[in-house]
């Protein structure tokens, strides 16, 4: 069975460049806890990779707690990088 790779890459905002806000903390903390199988965290985005549901629920959680946390956008991108052959 075949399952498809994706590649996520995303910022949260208002940007803060003295100290990490609580949002990017948040979103930081949300990918270092999935079973991603890559997570490249930069000073302005974070990059992670893996299986198609885990980016996905990764995702989801990014997006909750970045904004519960007090970010004011989120901004994505989501490629299709491969499939997995199992």
């Amino acid at each position: 069975m075949r399952m498809l790779r994706l590649r996520v890459e995303f910022t949260t905002e208002p940007f803060d460049l003295d100290e990490a806000p609580p949002h990017a903390v948040a979103a930081r903390e949300a990918v270092q806890g999935a079973d991603l199988d890559a997570v490249d965290v930069g000073p302005f985005g974070t990059t992670a990779e893996g299986r198609a549901e885990v980016v996905l629920a990764a995702v989801d959680e990014v997006l909750r707690t970045s904004l519960r946390a007090g970010a004011t956008r989120v901004s994505l991108q989501l490629n299709v990088v491969g499939e997995d052959g199992s």
